[in-house]
């Protein structure tokens, strides 16, 4: 039974994955992933069944909201909500003006969280090991992926939302990349922009369609196969470093919705290299130091969820 203060955590955790949300090539699942709700966040989605919409429609709404874990749900989501609208513009600043103190600290994190995620694998063999190699491989390709010309027909725009979606709640990979390495991110914004009403709705209902089925996989497999998920989410969130690597050289750019011209491929270069190639400092003790303050992060949330964890018990 979660208490007031529980809620006002649960609250900062939607926050923390909506911040991330907003940064092109970081997951909002790699923070559930790491502030331990990641399970609880999918087993409350896949509560969204047919007798779950039964008990809605036969307005046994109590029963519905436990169903659904709904205090969880709205909660988080609230949090989500409000670092979206607050901080997008901030994210988007900073960014821009500090890409590399940026980058360094959420690649930090990253590296602190994988191997804080890795001591939840109980039983450490050959399969599991494999299992977080397959998962590093996966979203290194994902990572490094050319984006597409493809169809603007509704058929992929649903396909789109449903990849996109699922990418979303998996750590380790942004929907939103998802989204450019289909071709469809400005598409997407655009119709957003416009109001093209069908576009949104086949788009929306790809993303329902896609959460409601992924969620229910990912569930089963952590429910029957624990540690091999574990392991792989945890090679999912490696196989990403190399997006949020801090040092880059853009080699293409792209226009995007407001006209502002923006990076599209980037290629990782060393920190010696950087100055030589783009004119601009490495920053190398800047990156040091956001680096460690991610790691400084990760220590503090375990600390404070654990010292949450004693006090529900005692």
């Amino acid at each position: 039974m979660r208490g007031f203060k529980d809620y006002v955590i649960l609250y900062l955790k939607g926050m923390g994955m909506g911040g991330a949300d907003v940064v092109p090539g970081v997951s909002g699942g790699t923070i559930a992933f790491i502030s331990g709700i990641y399970e609880e966040l999918i087993h409350s989605i896949k509560s969204f069944d047919l007798d779950a919409i039964r008990l809605l429609f036969a307005f046994r709404l109590q029963e519905f909201w436990q169903t659904i874990n709904g205090n969880f749900l709205i909660v988080l989501f609230l949090g989500i909500a409000t670092s979206i609208i607050s901080l997008a513009k901030l994210i988007t600043f900073l960014l821009q003006e500090y890409p590399i103190q940026l980058w360094s600290f959420f690649f930090g994190l990253i590296v602190i969280s994988a191997l804080s995620v890795g001591t939840q694998i109980k039983k450490k063999n050959f399969v599991s090991v494999f299992s977080g190699i397959v998962g590093v491989i996966v979203a290194f390709w994902v990572t490094t992926a050319t984006p597409a010309v493809t169809p603007d027909g509704l058929w992929f725009i649903f396909l789109s939302g449903m990849v996109a979606i699922c990418a979303m709640i998996l750590p380790g990979i942004s929907g939103s990349f998802i989204l450019l390495i289909f071709g469809k991110y400005e598409f997407i914004l655009s119709s957003l922009h416009n109001l093209e009403l069908i576009v949104i709705l086949v788009f929306i209902l790809g993303c329902l369609v896609g959460i409601l089925s992924f969620s229910r996989i990912v569930s089963w497999l952590l429910l029957h196969y624990h540690d091999l998920t574990i392991a792989m989410l945890a090679g999912f969130m490696i196989g990403s470093l190399n997006k949020i690597w801090p040092w880059k050289l853009t080699t293409q750019f792209r226009v995007n919705s407001n006209g502002d011209q923006v990076p599209f491929i980037q290629e990782n270069i060393l920190p010696n290299n950087f100055f030589q190639l783009t004119g601009e400092q490495p920053l190398i003790l800047n990156a040091i130091f956001f680096m460690a303050f991610g790691f400084f992060i990760i220590v503090i949330i375990e600390k404070i969820a654990l010292a949450v964890k004693k006090q529900n018990r005692g």
